[in-house]
């Protein structure tokens, strides 16, 4: 089971009773969970592959599906997930035929909170490899950083390109960079990339989702660091959803102590859910005044959302244009600190884009390149006294799922969506 700490624990409830959906709401602990329900035997698999849950609870009263077989099918859909059986009392045989086709427990019914609890404790403890027993795989829990930026023209995504540059150099340790601007993604022509490889290709198997699949969809750039493209706007029939989110970049975490994040817009679910999972986010910002009423309100979402200041680092790009506010009147009209500045260089930005080749590349000894290496040592030095080596040890990853797990003794708050 891939979960890391500070990721949201996601449970799949199949069952025809709305009834059951309410009494698991109830009956499950506080924490990060989403609970999520699909009334429809038949829609259980689709459904599971778009979550990829944790943990799958079955009802045994499907409207006349066998819930045995359809736990057999879950279970070679969601090999990682922890399927667990919702039977009657006295439905032993059941609970037997369950267990054989890949369920790793059973709750029986009518539901007891302290039960269902204490189940979930168990499964939930156990960090299954290959064949279902034996320590988990080892991973690593990489840093997530997340450009962003309150409306386009910021030079957000030069910044994000050549700070996952100067990451990997200064750092000595791999950084994959995602474009995750659904809306007009642009990292592909930046780098001059192109590929026929994107993130829509993990999707419909991120149940599945293992570090061969990754890389396989990963595309190196010629400064050696790795790159997960967005696909055209028409590939994308729908935004991703959290889990999804969630998965991805658990994935990338697993493989890189570098991750990247180039955000486009909107700020809607799919945006936040990348920024809850951000170590850092990187808010562009322009020394003009619609831009910073812009940045005002966004910076008042992200409080709303209680993301803490120290993990919303604010930098000043093309600070010296011509006729741009100063940097005194930018930080009293919006209350924060500028943490870094970006000297004004557009020629060189535009040519940088236009030929494909980032200017930390083409014109190093440039004031602009200068800054970024600057912003990106300071980046270092902010987040990897405990960055991991590649490969966390197992009891790494077992200490930190037993911190999870501890949340499981706290009162019971519903936490269903």
């Amino acid at each position: 089971m891939n979960l890391l700490a500070g990721e949201t624990l996601r449970i799949l409830l199949v069952s025809s009773t709305e009834g059951l959906r309410n009494e698991v709401g109830e009956a499950l602990p506080a924490g990060d969970h989403r609970l999520y329900w699909v009334a429809e035997p038949d829609l259980a698999p689709v459904r599971v592959q778009d979550l990829a849950p944790h943990v799958i609870l079955v009802d045994d009263v499907l409207s006349g599906a066998d819930p045995v077989a359809l736990i057999t099918q879950l279970a070679a859909r969601a090999p990682s997930a922890a399927i667990l059986a919702l039977v009657q009392a006295d439905a032993i045989d059941q609970v037997r035929e369950a267990l054989l086709a890949g369920a790793r427990g059973f709750v029986t019914k009518p539901l007891r909170g302290d039960e269902l609890r204490t189940t979930l404790r168990q499964v939930l403890a156990r960090t299954p490899g290959k064949n279902g027993v034996g320590p988990a795989a080892q991973t690593t829990n990489g840093r997530v950083i997340v450009f962003c930026a309150p409306k386009g023209g910021t030079g957000r995504t030069t910044l994000a390109i050549n700070t996952s540059i100067r990451l990997q150099t200064i750092s000595r340790k791999e950084v994959v960079l995602m474009d995750a601007d659904y809306a007009s993604p642009a990292v592909d022509v930046a780098l001059n990339l192109p590929s026929r490889r994107t993130v829509v290709d993990l999707l419909p198997r991120l149940s599945r989702l293992d570090d061969d699949l990754i890389s396989g969809v990963l595309v190196r750039h010629a400064s050696e660091i790795r790159v997960l493209l967005a696909p055209p706007p028409a590939d994308l029939s729908s935004p991703m959803s959290l889990p999804q989110v969630q998965q991805v970049l658990v994935g990338l975490k697993r493989l890189f102590p570098w991750v990247v994040v180039d955000l486009g817009l909107p700020l809607d679910e799919t945006a936040f859910a990348f920024l809850d999972g951000a170590d850092r986010i990187i808010m562009s910002v322009l020394p003009e005044m619609v831009g910073l009423r812009n940045t005002r309100l966004m910076l008042d979402q992200l409080q709303e959302r209680g993301y803490p200041d120290e993990k919303v680092w604010l930098v000043l790009n093309r600070a010296t244009m011509v006729g741009g506010v100063p940097l005194g009147d930018i930080e009293r009209r919006l209350r924060v600190t500028v943490k870094y500045s970006i000297p004004d260089d557009q020629p060189l930005a535009t040519h940088s884009i236009n030929r494909g080749v980032p200017l930390v590349m083409s014109h190093e000894r440039s004031a602009v390149a200068r800054a970024v290496q600057q912003f990106a040592q300071r980046l270092v030095e902010s987040l990897s006294d405990d960055l991991p080596r590649h490969g966390m040890k197992a009891e790494q990853h077992s200490e930190r799922l037993s911190g999870w797990i501890g949340r499981f003794r706290r009162p019971i708050r519903s936490a269903e969506t």
